[in-house]
């Protein structure tokens, strides 16, 4: 297989600690990045890439064929457009952009381009996900009913310090919300992967409860799927990250099985299913337990890139999932 050559806009933490090095271990090249920041600038020259300032500049490489956009929310749209403009592929840091009407101008770009997008819903490339989604479709819990989803951290005010950039995930302009704009679009995407069909409609009450953030800094989230089953969310920036946090849990008419420290950036965590009769629990095995969501979707988006063909991933049905998120916004049952 031919190494992708990719071009990184925005080398943050995420690039940097995440996608970076799965670009390596999945044997692709990190050719360029596109940064202002001059440490960003020399950590990506260090690791053998050109820098530019602007997205514009990296999107006109030659060299590279596919860009992983993880700048601040605000900035995508103008990363996804100058990428697409100039016939890039795009792996695109969620949410899409921090409006929807930014996000659907995005992937309208990508479309009239003819060039493959896809979201980084890295959850759906986590190997105790696929393992969960496959027990659900041989049906050893019966007809799902409910799916319940806790995904909190501790973000903080100073929560940036060191990692060499600003707090703009609690920045309403930058951000486009807070804590229910970051984590929620993981949980309502994973319900659409999970059960084959997607949320309908949602509403959400929304939390500022700790920090002196304009944005909120938790929020809770319920919603209906066509078939109806009913799904809650639970996100938050006011969890301390020494509690349990990260929690995902599928009910059906025969049974339960629970996820355990599956949703974050890094592989591992267990899957347990319940019995409805007996009520014993069984640990499922996961396969590819320690493969990092981020290596397997770095390798599924090199193949559609090398094959030309979407497979997994899917503009349309991204602007789904951020068509809930802005619902869900509009939906908040006051206080």
């Amino acid at each position: 297989m031919r190494p992708v050559r990719w071009g990184i806009a925005g080398f943050g933490w995420v690039a940097t600690d995440f996608m970076a090095p799965a670009i390596a271990a999945a044997g692709d090249r990190l050719v360029a990045v596109a940064d202002p920041s001059s440490a960003a600038q020399a950590d990506a020259s260090r690791r053998g890439a050109r820098t530019y300032t602007d997205v514009c500049a990296l999107a006109s490489d030659p060299d590279v064929e596919a860009i992983y956009v993880a700048t601040p929310n605000h900035l995508h749209r103008e990363a996804v457009e100058a990428a697409a403009a100039n016939g890039k592929a795009v792996l695109c840091e969620k949410p899409i952009a921090a409006t929807l009407v930014d996000a659907e101008a995005a992937v309208a770009a990508c479309r009239r381009a003819g060039v493959l997008y896809g979201t980084a819903f890295d959850q759906r490339h986590h190997p105790a996900h696929r393992a969960l989604r496959d027990a659900l479709a041989a049906g050893r819990i019966g007809t799902p009913t409910a799916i319940r989803i806790v995904y909190a951290c501790w973000l903080g005010p100073t929560w940036s310090a060191g990692r060499g950039g600003d707090n703009w995930r609690i920045d309403g302009a930058k951000a486009g919300g807070g804590a229910m704009m970051d984590l929620a679009p993981h949980g309502l995407d994973l319900v659409d992967f999970l059960l084959g069909e997607p949320l309908e409609t949602v509403v959400s009450m929304l939390q500022r409860r700790l920090h002196a953030y304009a944005v909120d800094d938790g929020a809770m989230l319920v919603g209906r799927t066509g078939s109806g089953v009913l799904a809650s969310l639970h996100v938050a920036y006011n969890c301390p990250d020494a509690l349990p946090r990260r929690r995902l849990e599928v009910t059906g008419s025969h049974g339960m099985i629970v996820a355990e420290k599956t949703m974050g950036q890094d592989a591992g965590g267990t899957l347990t299913l319940t019995d409805g009769t007996t009520g014993l629990p069984e640990i499922l095995p996961i396969p590819d337990h320690d493969l990092s969501p981020f290596l397997a979707q770095v390798r599924r988006f090199g193949d559609a890139v090398r094959s030309g063909r979407s497979n997994e991933f899917s503009g349309e049905r991204d602007l789904h999932t951020m068509r809930l998120l802005a619902e869900a916004y509009r939906g908040d049952i006051p206080s």
